[in-house]
């Protein structure tokens, strides 16, 4: 069965809401749900200037040249715990600038 438009960004503000969730409580690492809620942006049917969104495109833009998610297989162990202190410094940058964001993005999306 095919899902209607309302239906598909109603999930995606879903998984949005799930995604900013887990960054707050730990359960999802920080910077891969930002990079995740930077993907989301177009897809919860926003404006594409919304400001919870665009943190999250900020933090994405500032941290794709570090070992995060699904490319840190690719990474050498070396290379991981060379760029292991500037993740960390990266983490706490980011949730410096948007964490405020995340809540804003569970109390949105939440019923």
């Amino acid at each position: 069965m095919k899902m209607s438009r309302e239906e598909y960004v109603e999930k995606q503000r879903k998984r949005a809401a799930e995604v900013a969730s887990g960054m707050i409580d730990g359960s999802i690492h920080y910077l891969e749900g930002a990079i995740e809620l930077s993907s989301l942006r177009f897809e919860v049917g926003l404006p594409d200037d919304d400001k919870d969104f665009l943190a999250f495109t900020g933090v994405a833009s500032e941290v794709d040249h570090l070992p995060v998610g699904a490319p840190r297989q690719y990474w050498s162990q070396e290379a991981l715990d060379r760029h292991e202190p500037d993740i960390q410094q990266a983490i706490k940058w980011a949730k410096d600038i948007s964490l405020s964001e995340c809540r804003s993005i569970v109390a949105r999306f939440i019923a």
